[in-house]
């Protein structure tokens, strides 16, 4: 059976489309349920979480470098640097623990 690109895409449209649409169309009134709303307000930040995490073990040569760079980021996070110095600390962490670590 040969592969069609266009019902491929024709798929992906609609999936997408529904997503933005059924919300609207079925939600009229103000949702205000207090754990929904928060629910609601945290998908997009653990979307992002769940796509970029991957990406920063994988991204180094040595998977043990982009762990410690992650775990440079949230400390640095968390004790209030701004985005400028958590990416400096986190690219300097590789930086080190790559020079240090023999590739495998």
């Amino acid at each position: 059976m040969p592969h069609n690109p266009y019902l491929y895409i024709f798929v992906m449209f609609l999936v997408s489309f529904l997503i933005r649409v059924l919300p609207l169309t079925l939600i009229r009134k103000p949702i205000k349920n207090r754990f929904f709303r928060s629910f609601l307000y945290y998908v997009p930040y653990v979307t992002l979480a769940v796509m970029t995490f991957p990406a920063i073990i994988e991204a180094t040569e040595e998977p043990a470098a982009g762990a410690a760079a992650f775990a440079v980021g949230i400390v640095a996070a968390f004790r209030g640097a701004d985005l400028f110095r958590v990416a400096i600390l986190c690219s300097a962490t590789v930086f080190v623990i790559e020079l240090l670590l023999p590739f495998s």
